[in-house]
């Protein structure tokens, strides 16, 4: 099976939704996490702090230099992420609908590289 990333986007500065909706996508997100478990596609997830709280590590001269925030200057950020095992990219994409409905928010579908084999 290839492994694809499902991440979340969002959009730094917009405001969030009522509470009420809040909690209701992190149960919803919970229903797929259980169904991705159960039928043995999920591999990791989770949800990420907002952009401003990201480290960016990096080598320049030899040196070894952290900067505060976000590596990308973009309103638009990764939100959050799961790794799936998935057949193809059609099974792929139907968890990502799933995903996309869980989250309220876009989700894209990247597979990983293959291993090299030897």
């Amino acid at each position: 099976m290839k492994q694809y990333m499902l991440s979340v986007h969002m959009v730094e500065g917009e405001p969030p939704p009522p509470e009420d909706q809040i909690q209701q996508m992190y149960k919803d997100v919970d229903g797929v996490n259980a169904e991705m478990q159960r039928a043995g596609a999920w591999v990791f997830g989770g949800g990420l702090h907002p952009a401003e709280t990201a480290t960016v590590v990096k080598v320049s001269d030899g040196e070894v230099v952290t900067t505060d925030g976000p590596f990308a200057e973009t309103k638009e950020q990764l939100g959050g992420f799961w790794v799936i095992k998935a057949t193809d990219l059609d099974e792929a994409l139907a968890w990502a609908a799933k995903a996309t409905a869980a989250c309220r928010g876009p989700v894209e579908v990247r597979p990983f590289q293959d291993e090299p084999e030897g």
